[in-house]
């Protein structure tokens, strides 16, 4: 008889392990990555690996210097974003409300930008990348609701908006085209640049805000990573603290991670087993 376990049971141990890790953290600090947004409908990046799955996403360098990037943004943006806006929370989000209403959690930091947690009744969220519902003047410092730039660009731009194409991660659409007719939205205020308000790549989270999540990161007692690779330095940073810090990490991710050298535990599922894990 062969007396090896099978990998049904090693995946059934993984998850008893990780419920344990849950179950014993009474200040744990949660970071979350576009992995627990797939089952919402929401792209993610990159691959199993970590490596990316597509062309890097435009920079924030590039935003800003040229309105013909600007031009593209904006009309990928006018196609791709209503469905991202449509999505909804799913099981995995659900499942962390209730364990912050269960008194288990101090905060939830996510690398998303479409507060699907926030809708899923979670309260203390920190959006370290942003938000992708409202937009910033990078003039005056005005915010305003995506939703009207929303209408703006469809009665401006009406010329793509029957344009086939495929949804890409955070609101944009896999479409190439000539972009140069594409009229781009300024601030009603100043006129000035108007720009998602979320951090593009190349360009950095606000120190307060480090400051505050190294805060957290200190104060608990456990660190769960959940669908993220953590390859953007951005949340690496604090998982790397953490293991400075002798916070106990694990992560219920799919793929390899930056950090999976520091962590105590690792469980390769989807982020929907978080339902098996806290039940209702």
């Amino acid at each position: 008889m062969d007396d090896q376990t099978s990998p049904d049971a090693e995946r059934e141990a993984e998850l008893d392990a990780l419920r344990k890790f849950i179950d014993d953290r009474s200040r744990m600090l949660v970071i979350t990555g576009a992995g627990i947004s797939t089952d919402s409908g929401i792209g993610d990046y990159r691959d199993s690996a970590g490596r990316w799955k597509r062309p890097r996403p435009v920079s924030h360098q590039d935003f800003m210097a040229s309105h013909h990037w600007r031009q593209r943004y904006w009309g990928r943006s006018q196609l791709g974003y209503p469905a991202f806006w449509r999505a909804q929370p799913n099981v995995a989000h659900r499942a962390l409300a209730r364990l912050e209403g269960a008194g288990k959690m101090t905060a939830l930091v996510t690398q998303n930008v479409d507060r699907l947690h926030q809708r899923a009744q979670h309260r203390a969220v920190i959006d370290l990348h942003g938000r992708l519902d409202q937009v910033i003047c990078m003039d005056c410092g005005g915010i305003s609701p995506r939703a009207a730039v929303q209408e703006w660009l469809e009665a401006k731009n009406p010329q793509i908006q029957e344009r086939s194409f495929a949804l890409a991660p955070d609101g944009d659409a896999d479409l190439e085209i000539d972009f140069s007719e594409i009229q781009v939205p300024n601030c009603e205020g100043c006129g000035g640049v108007l720009k998602p308000h979320v951090v593009f790549f190349g360009d950095s989270v606000d120190k307060r805000l480090v400051e505050e999540i190294m805060t957290a990161v200190e104060e608990s007692d456990g660190l769960l990573v959940i669908g993220s690779s953590l390859m953007v330095f951005s949340s690496f940073r604090f998982v790397r603290h953490a293991h400075q810090c002798a916070v106990p990490i694990a992560a219920l991710n799919q793929g390899a991670t930056r950090a999976d050298e520091l962590m105590s535990l690792k469980v390769a599922r989807s982020a929907k087993v978080l339902e098996r894990l806290i039940p209702e």
